[in-house]
């Protein structure tokens, strides 16, 4: 309903018309950055900072299979967990021993799925100054009820996949948003507050999130 009325406030806005803050002349406090300048390694460090500054348990390790299992693996034990929803698509060199992995394929029930301990996935994208993650419900991310419903959720984020800037995420979200995919934006565990401020965990999905940051080596 609120779109609908955006859409028909704009309707008759022509299609050539420069926005606002794009336009010659536009006041500073109408511009704001598009595009990052900072190359990968800091993106990289940005990223893991803010994702900290969330709560969420970041784990920096070399991209290749048999590190991210081991990342993986420690995560799960931290939270002993056992069976983990993993989601088609995900490379299964990234699945330790140690975990059972659950498909859910066909979809699990709710009930379900929130009696696997966890779930480990990948992401679609992640921001680097909010230490956002993004999933669009594409390959190795699962379908959204997967990665809320579990208490646990292990996210792979790998270097090349971290943008700096909510902007060019958003614009890399271009394809899944034309689809009609669902975007998922996590910015550390689940919380919330009542009224009187108490910190409530996991009303909205996982309690707990570990994010596993793959990156090239040296």
């Amino acid at each position: 309903m609120v779109l609908g009325r955006v859409r028909a406030a704009i309707a008759d806005v022509p299609a050539g018309e420069v926005l606002a803050f794009d336009r010659d002349g536009a006041e500073a406090e109408a511009r704001y950055e598009r595009g990052g300048t900072l190359d990968v390694a800091a993106r990289l460090a940005l990223f893991v900072e803010r994702a900290g500054d969330y709560q969420a348990e970041v784990t920096v390790c070399a991209d290749e299979g048999a590190a991210i299992a081991a990342a993986v693996g420690a995560a799960c034990a931290r939270h002993a967990t056992r069976r983990v929803v993993v989601p088609d698509g995900l490379d299964r060199a990234w699945v330790p021993d140690a975990i059972e992995p659950v498909a859910d394929d066909p979809p699990l029930a709710w009930p379900d799925l929130a009696a696997c301990d966890g779930v480990l996935s990948g992401c679609e994208l992640a921001i680097a100054v909010t230490g956002t993650v993004i999933l669009a419900t594409g390959p190795a991310q699962g379908r959204r009820a997967a990665t809320l419903l579990p208490d646990l959720h292990v996210c792979v984020v790998r270097s090349h996949q971290i943008v700096e800037t909510v902007p060019e995420a958003i614009a890399r979200l271009a394809t899944p948003i034309a689809a009609r995919r669902a975007i998922t934006l996590i910015s550390g565990p689940s919380a919330t507050s009542d009224i009187e401020l108490k910190r409530v965990e996991g009303v909205h999905g996982p309690r707990r999130l570990e994010l596993i940051v793959a990156a090239p080596g040296p």
